[in-house]
């Protein structure tokens, strides 16, 4: 019993270090999972790293193949526009009054300016000149009951229609002052648009296109030389930009 008692011990002792020995290989495991587990975190977050570095590095070629492709095309432009500036510096020669393409704009944006005006003018002044005569043509319809009701009332009547006819008269000779001005004013307005037309046409023919506006569409003429003239110096901007980058490309 004693020998059998202390083996019994002897298995309990062993049944206790083997426990041990359990529990620290399971913590050994369980730190080397955490290891592992962190390199596979490491490795993964490098490999996304690494992948975003490199899609940023095809990104800046594609974009670098981009702009010396975009550079190379504006070069091209800007030599197929050069005789187009010569062109515009041809068609200003043909208008002395003007100096630069903005100024004709400018003109004819006063012009029309000035048209508006003048008509608004216009309508007041009729508006003004059709009372005159409905008052007139009141006092001529009740001219004969004053007369038989009273004659000094007559008398007052006659001077008002007097001053009437006289008002008349003078809105008649503004009216007609209006309609000189005008007159001119129109014809200078003419001879605008066909110098727009003009520049239109020798644009369309530097482009080589027919012309798409009607000959009486003189805004939309004028917005397509507008559109020329930006074009042509945003390609003349943009070419001074990038000759500086040429030798390092």
């Amino acid at each position: 019993m004693a020998a059998l008692k202390q083996r019994w011990e002897q298995l309990e002792q062993k049944e206790r270090e083997l426990k041990g020995s359990f529990i620290r290989f399971d913590k050994f495991l369980q730190d080397s999972e955490a290891r592992r587990n962190r390199a596979l975190r490491r490795a993964a977050e490098e490999r996304h790293q690494a992948s975003r570095r490199e899609a940023e590095a095809l990104r800046l070629r594609t974009q670098l193949e981009e702009l010396r492709q975009e550079r190379a095309r504006l070069q091209r432009r800007l030599k197929r526009l050069e005789p187009c500036a010569r062109l515009l510096e041809q068609a200003l020669e043909l208008l002395p009054g003007f100096q630069e393409v903005p100024e004709l704009v400018a003109r004819f944006d006063g012009l029309a300016q000035t048209q508006a005006a003048l008509r608004l003018r216009e309508r007041e002044r009729l508006a003004e000149l059709e009372a005159a005569r409905s008052r007139l043509q009141q006092l001529r319809d009740a001219w004969p009951d004053e007369v038989l009701a009273q004659g000094q009332r007559r008398a007052q009547l006659q001077e008002r229609l007097e001053a009437a006819r006289e008002r008349t008269l003078q809105w008649e000779s503004k009216w007609m002052q209006i309609q000189n001005t005008a007159a001119e004013k129109t014809l200078l307005l003419g001879r605008s648009r066909m110098a727009v037309l003009n520049l239109f046409q020798l644009v369309c023919q530097h482009q080589r296109q027919p012309p798409t506006l009607d000959v009486e569409d003189t805004e939309g003429q004028l917005e397509q030389v507008k559109l020329f003239m930006q074009d042509l110096s945003a390609m003349l901007a943009g070419l001074g930009q990038a000759e500086p980058a040429a030798p390092a490309s």
